[in-house]
Parts: structure tokens; C-alpha cells; sequence
């Protein structure tokens, strides 16, 4: 079967017996479908939160610098920000080399650099320094005299499923699991609680097989974290450091 959003739903059917969806029904369908699709994501969505940083919620940004301009949004799914790996890719047309860039801290910027935001004419050149904002942006320094590209990596937060050819962001080797978990909301939403223990058990061990296949074999320290909160986002601040072991021999 499938491994996207209809496949996974399809899975919780067959284990209570009820009848198999179809890609023709699968948006339309109601009763204990709709209940199913709420399990399948519910089980996704514990996996995703109960880490910060899963490998497979890695991103690597690329964005392109805009000339004389200082501060750049982070991407709307950014969960934790790796501050440690924002470096100046190299270019040999803008004939400039990698750069990694320097953390400096917000008050240390406003102390030293934040002129540059005010000048007409602003010192420019490579940046060498990267600032995190409180306004949920980075600023670099110098501000960039060419249109320079910033690499940097980062956690995303995972979008839940909707239509039936959705793909889950959790390798499907940990499918079994998913639905481990789903059947723990089936049968919690049927009120069979006898039942939703024994799910939720199997469930919390796959999740804690998963955390020592992925993350407990590698140094993960958590750079800065975007949480989503009541009104907005904000932002808790610690070290990050990879161990960097390879995730291919898994």
C-alpha cells in the first residue's frame, strides 16, 4: 500500500475492519474516516514534537543577499536555527571564497554595527558576522556589496496531512509506528480505552526506538529554538554542535 496520507488512513481501517478508502472518496468521506485521518495526524504530530530535531526535519536554506541590506527573515517552517553553520557559499563569478560567519550577540550588534542599518552609504563587503534578532530575522555585518548567497541549516516544523497523495515528512521504515500511534487516537475518539493503553504503549516504544536510531547515536545541541506560542512565535536561546556522524549507515 501507499506510503502517503490514504495508504496510512487505510491501515487504521483495516485494523478495526472497517472499509478501505479510495483516492475518488478519501476527501468526502465522513463518520469514523474523518476521525481516522485526525488519528494518522495526531500520531505525526506527537513523533515531530516529542523532538526538536529529527534528521529528517533537516533543512539546508540558501538565500540569495540582497546589496546594502542588513537584516533577512527565517523561513516561516523554522523550528531551531543552527546558528554555527551560517556561512557565504562560494562564488566564482562574484569572485568571492566561503566565509564562515562569527555569532554575535543582539546587544553586541546594537553596541558596534547597528550604524550600518542608518548610513547612506554603509560600509559593504563579505559579511563576516551573523546576528540572531528578537524580531524573528537574522542580520548580517557588513551588509553585502554583492548579491551573495548565505547557506545556513535549520529544524522545520512539519505541515500536517490533508489531500490522500500527501507524503509523510517520517521515512516510511517507521510507518509501523505511525500507526501504532493512530491506533492509540482510534480507539481513545472510540472510547475502547482498554485498548488505546495497550496502542499507546506499543506507540512510546517505537517513538523511543526511533530517538536512539536517530538522535541518540549523534551529538545534537540545540541552537535556537522558534516555538509556535499563543499569539505569535518566539525564541529560546542555547549552543548547537553536530557530531557530525552520517545518518547513511542506518
Amino acid at each position: 500500500m501507499a506510503y502517503n496520507f490514504l495508504g496510512l488512513v487505510n491501515d487504521v481501517n483495516r485494523r478495526v475492519n472497517e472499509v478501505q478508502l479510495t483516492s475518488s472518496n478519501f476527501a468526502t468521506a465522513k463518520g469514523f474516516y474523518d476521525l481516522g485521518k485526525d488519528a494518522v495526524n495526531s500520531a505525526i504530530r506527537y513523533i515531530n514534537q516529542s523532538e526538536y530535531e529529527w534528521p529528517f526535519n533537516h533543512v539546508t536554506q540558501e538565500d540569495i543577499l540582497t546589496v546594502n541590506t542588513a537584516r533577512y527573515p527565517f523561513p516561516d517552517d523554522a523550528k531551531t536555527i543552527n546558528f554555527k553553520t551560517f556561512r557565504i557559499k562560494e562564488d566564482s563569478t562574484l569572485g568571492n571564497s566561503t566565509v564562515k560567519l562569527r555569532e554575535f550577540s543582539y546587544n553586541e550588534y546594537l553596541d558596534k554595527f547597528v550604524d550600518q542599518e542608518y548610513k547612506s552609504n554603509p560600509t559593504q563587503g563579505v559579511p563576516r558576522h551573523i546576528i540572531n534578532a528578537p524580531s524573528l530575522e537574522y542580520i548580517i555585518e557588513p551588509v553585502p556589496k554583492k548579491a551573495y548567497t548565505l547557506v545556513y541549516e535549520y529544524y522545520r516544523i512539519a505541515v500536517e496531512l490533508l489531500n490522500a497523495t500527501d507524503v509523510p515528512n517520517i521515512p516510511e521504515r517507521f510507518r509501523h509506528i505511525i500507526i501504532d500511534g493512530a491506533m492509540h487516537y482510534a480507539y481513545l475518539f472510540r472510547g475502547n480505552s482498554q485498548d488505546a493503553i495497550i496502542a499507546k504503549e506499543k506507540f512510546d516504544e517505537g517513538v523511543k526506538h526511533m530517538r536512539s536510531l536517530l538522535i541518540n547515536n549523534y551529538t545534537y545541541v540545540r541552537s535556537y529554538m522558534i516555538p509556535t506560542v499563543a499569539g505569535g512565535r518566539g525564541r529560546v536561546g542555547s549552543s548547537l554542535t553536530n557530531s557530525g556522524s552520517s545518518l547513511d549507515s542506518l
